[in-house]
């Protein structure tokens, strides 16, 4: 067993606190289906524009990704993507040098991933069958949706071959908004969102699932949305700081598989 959850006595409204990890449980989430409109209507009212839209700035993202895992690996072997919406991570991975392939439960998302030659089944990580051997695996803000989590670091391990990466996107809990403003962090918790993990929490995780993490860096820099002494640092010595301490509300990190299993 990963989790041990019980009552936080700092948040007990909305946290249950894994004794083994440190990681949170969010007990107001709930499940949703992530239909089409997602990626449409939903994506547009955040970012101004469709996913598809945002085809040029979401393969920039992308490319930044895979230079990330290149410290770490030869882009080269099976990839394989979790919740991979129209395939642009998986396309850059392909030019790259990776034999890719990943599933979608959305079906238009999926259907046009296809549609640019691209390996995706429209399935969840549940339903997922192939027992293939992977290389890397990749998941960005997709694995806090799952209420069984257990489930699927049990599933990610098994397909992950010997000294495999798993390579994530994680909303982080010990960024600037929880860290300086909890009122402000449960205020715009997405409903959706079971887990919430802090660098540390996801490090003692992956050591109970036989992984070992090998990186963790912020995604981005939010000096502004800070209210304690951080706030207050020079951007530069903010910037340096946060790195040295994972400090971020989102987060990439990548962990090896350490076991032979």
């Amino acid at each position: 067993m990963i989790f041990d959850f019980v009552e936080d006595d700092r948040f007990p409204e909305f946290y249950k606190k894994c004794r083994n990890t440190g990681t949170f449980f969010y007990k107001k989430a709930v499940s949703r289906e992530y239909t089409d409109s997602y990626f449409q209507e939903e994506y547009k009212k955040q970012y101004s524009k469709t996913y598809r839209e945002d085809e040029t700035n979401l393969r920039n993202l992308a490319k930044k990704r895979l230079s990330l895992l290149a410290k770490y690996a030869p882009l080269e072997g099976k990839l394989f993507e979790i919740g991979c919406a129209s395939g642009y991570f998986l396309d850059e991975a392909k030019k790259a040098g990776f034999a890719v392939s990943g599933i979608e439960i959305s079906q238009s998302e999926s259907a046009f991933a296809r549609s640019i030659g691209l390996d995706v089944a429209t399935v969840s990580m549940f339903d997922y069958a192939k027992d293939d051997k992977f290389s890397v695996i990749c998941a960005f803000f997709v694995l806090e949706h799952f209420p069984d989590l257990e489930q699927i670091f049990a599933r990610i391990s098994n397909l992950l071959l010997p000294g495999g990466l798993l390579f994530l996107g994680l909303p982080s809990a010990a960024g600037p908004v929880f860290s300086t403003n909890p009122t402000e962090w449960f205020k715009t918790h997405p409903t959706d969102h079971f887990y919430d993990f802090t660098p540390q929490a996801f490090k003692k995780t992956m050591q109970r699932t036989g992984l070992e993490v090998i990186h963790a860096s912020p995604m981005s820099y939010h000096r502004e949305r800070d209210k304690g002494w951080k706030g207050q640092l020079p951007e530069f010595l903010y910037r340096k700081l946060a790195d040295l301490t994972c400090y971020g509300d989102t987060i990439h990190t990548i962990a090896k598989k350490i076991n032979n299993r």
